[in-house]
């Protein structure tokens, strides 16, 4: 956060200048190689390292593990240390009384990059490249690198979210991002490299050769629509509609998006299979007058 010059002296970083304005604070540099010009700092460090760390944590995730640390420090709070009569959390709540309220947004510790979107959809950041929306090729956009994550901005609209990778030279791509472009080359949908390793539910792919057995060419084009629900709706939600609607034989993108709007409003599908010519029908006679004199001498015997 700071810069060492040639005659000893220190140069405050953009990054740190940048945390001083939005926080409010003070600098206090220690000297490089005095670990006694922060000893209450180091001590905190070793006393984490020693209780939060040790045996090292499993954890699915950095989130999991984060949860985890800042349960053990509220933990911490409740505890007396010997010469006070109160816990560190309440005489925490004192010290914070002295001091300034935090900002209602907090700093975003990130490094922000402009760059221009590429015409295969892409943005660079740290020799590796990241998809955006196809919508937003050749624009400007904003790039924030997290120490975890990749937020790609528009303006005030934030359009891409990956997870950062740390290779060289790598592509991380959405397959969400080039649905729209695939809807209008549907044939492109077996090649097109950032679909390769999508994971979805089975049922996905027993529609799709569904669609392209009774629509042929056209059934490809239903099935990258019914890709399309992805953008807005849950995994979980599209792959019950999409269970449903092979369920009930009816195989479309209207057939599945009318079901899904159904499960989430939570009420009877209600299908006009006028829309839909390439179902079979049920054919249903009209009822006649007379057929209800059988039932009654039916139930005179």
């Amino acid at each position: 956060m700071a810069q060492i010059l040639g005659d000893g002296t220190r140069k405050r970083t953009q990054a740190f200048s940048e945390l001083q304005s939005h926080y409010l604070f003070g600098e206090r540099f220690g000297r490089p190689g005095k670990g006694n010009d922060k000893g209450k700092v180091e001590g905190l460090v070793g006393y984490a390292r020693r209780n939060f760390l040790v045996p090292i944590p499993r954890c699915a995730s950095w989130q999991e593990l984060n949860a985890q640390l800042v349960e053990q420090c509220r933990k911490r709070r409740e505890r007396q240390l010997r010469g006070h009569d109160q816990t560190i959390g309440e005489r925490f709540q004192k010290d914070a009384e002295a001091l300034l309220p935090l900002p209602p947004v907090p700093y975003e510790a990130c490094e922000k990059r402009t760059t221009r979107v590429t015409s295969l959809s892409l943005v660079r950041y740290r020799s590796n490249d990241y998809s955006v929306p196809t919508a937003y090729g050749h624009r400007g956009v904003l790039i924030k690198g997290y120490v975890h994550e990749v937020v790609i901005c528009s303006g005030s609209e934030v359009i891409a979210r990956h997870a950062r990778s740390y290779e060289r030279e790598d592509m991380i791509f959405d397959p969400l991002h080039y649905l729209a472009l695939l809807e209008q080359k549907p044939n492109a949908l077996d090649q097109a490299a950032p679909l390769v390793g999508w994971q979805l539910p089975e049922e996905f792919w027993q529609l799709r050769r569904l669609l392209e057995a009774r629509l042929s060419k056209r059934g490809k084009r239903e099935f990258v629509q019914v890709l399309s629900l992805l953008e807005t709706f849950s995994l979980a939600e599209v792959t019950y509609a999409v269970r449903q609607a092979m369920q009930l034989g009816a195989l479309s993108f209207d057939a599945v998006k009318h079901l899904l709007l159904c499960h989430i409003k939570r009420r009877p599908p209600r299908l006009d299979l006028d829309c839909y010519p390439h179902l079979p029908l049920a054919q249903v006679a009209t009822t006649a007058a007379t057929d209800y004199l059988s039932l009654l001498r039916g139930a005179a015997v």
